[in-house]
């Protein structure tokens, strides 16, 4: 008898549920060469640097191959006297090696040039060094490979470096040139086309020996001054600066140009016209042209652009659009090819010309509004017959007597003619005058 007899339950296995079978971890192995302390702390990690395979430290050598080192004799053929010497050389299956001395390839030698007896008494005489002399230079430089101070110890008289140095580049260079056939020939050659200069040497080497022998103190005081220096040509350099100097690459004659443009004094061959230019734009051109003769020299189209920003300042921008708009029009450039005095000068009569239209152009359109205005304010007792006078207009545009018209309601004016747009309103009748 078992609890489910005592219990009363039916004798009935309950269902088994399947455990659930967790994915098995791809087991990493060791890999070789790493403790296993070392390689649990690092959970399988990649490292920092590459992994060098064990194996490929040390390369076993084939088992075909037998190496030994032996001590054996060799000859160097950049040595002329056939000294042999001996060195340990690895050998493999008995075989030495075969072939030249493997560090003849550093051996390298100067071609030096050779002069006959003929060619010195034609190209090579120097009052200043004897036949003796130079043949005794050239052996040396060929002996020591252009190595000019032990040439200088072994030389015979007393010689300076430099001294040596245009001997022998002043022959060589001599010879080079008496051999071609053609100056072209030889021009890229870096002995004719840089030849040596004993000045600068010496100049090079002094200043070398006066930097090597600065003390601490002088070579602060040098990066002070040099600092200083800096510091003056930046504070030179502003962006002002900079325009004055590329205004000082033109003539003077900008200044002429101007002061006609100014003036309003048309060239002989452009009859005069009459333009209204606001007083303000005067004003404007004769502080530009004060500023444009403190320069001494400066371009034409500058002083040409100085001269149009002061006439178009009491514009707007949208009416300076419409100023350049009507010379893309007409086909002409906006600024001027050949700045030449009358170019200038006429250039800068159009752009007035054209401003004058436009300002003309825009108070006939404020006429022309105001003109409808007055008619739909109309009432029957106005006379059909009576003329319409337009208000008084200032040169900007603007209607002054317009809100003096709007005060009035359409029932209350009168048949006479009303009254200026500046006149004050008819004053209310009180009690006392009735």
């Amino acid at each position: 008898m078992d609890a489910k007899d005592i219990l009363g339950l039916p004798k009935t296995s309950l269902p088994i549920q399947e455990k659930k079978s967790r994915p098995q971890k791809d087991s990493q192995r060791k890999p070789d060469g790493i403790s296993r302390e070392v390689y649990a702390l690092t959970g399988g990690l990649a490292p920092l640097m590459p992994a060098i395979d064990s194996s490929q430290l040390k390369k076993k050598p084939p088992s075909d191959e037998k190496i030994t080192w032996q001590w054996l004799p060799f000859t160097n053929s950049a040595r002329k006297d056939n000294l042999q010497l001996y060195h340990w050389v690895r050998v493999v299956n008995g075989v030495p090696p075969t072939g030249d001395y493997s560090f003849v390839k550093y051996n390298k030698s100067v071609d030096i040039i050779k002069y006959t007896d003929e060619e010195y008494e034609k190209y090579l005489m120097d009052p200043m060094w004897t036949k003796e002399e130079t043949d005794q230079l050239f052996d040396l430089c060929e002996r020591f490979d252009l190595r000019f101070i032990v040439i200088a110890d072994r030389f015979p008289s007393s010689r300076s470096i430099e001294e040596l140095k245009d001997r022998y580049y002043s022959v060589s260079r001599a010879l080079i040139i008496a051999r071609a056939s053609s100056s072209a020939e030889v021009a890229t050659n870096p002995l004719v086309k840089e030849p040596y200069k004993v000045s600068q040497e010496v100049d090079r080497k002094r200043a070398l020996s006066m930097y090597l022998s600065q003390t601490k103190q002088q070579e602060r005081k040098d990066q002070e001054v040099l600092a200083e220096a800096k510091r003056i040509t930046e504070s030179r350099m502003p962006t002002k600066v900079a325009e004055e100097s590329e205004i000082a690459a033109a003539s003077n004659a900008g200044a002429e140009a101007t002061e006609n443009a100014i003036s309003g004094d048309p060239p002989s061959s452009v009859p005069p016209t009459s333009t209204a230019v606001p007083p303000t734009s005067t004003a404007d051109n004769a502080s530009t042209l004060a500023s444009l003769r403190m320069l001494r020299v400066y371009l034409r189209t500058y002083a040409l652009e100085q001269m149009v920003q002061a006439a178009s300042s009491s514009a707007g921008l949208r009416t300076i659009k419409r100023v350049e708009q009507t010379l893309q029009e007409l086909g002409v450039n906006l600024k001027p090819r050949v700045p030449t005095k009358a170019v200038c000068a006429e250039h800068l009569e159009l752009r007035k010309e054209i401003l004058t239209l436009l300002n003309l152009q825009k108070q006939l359109q404020y006429k022309e509004a105001e003109g409808r205005d007055g008619s739909y304010t109309e009432t029957p007792s106005t006379p059909k017959d009576r003329t319409f006078i337009p208000d008084s207009m200032s040169f900007g545009g603007e209607r002054v007597g317009k809100r003096d018209q709007k005060r009035k309601a359409p029932g209350r004016i009168s048949e006479a003619p009303s009254s200026p747009a500046q006149s004050k309103r008819p004053r209310k009748l009180k009690a006392s005058d009735l």
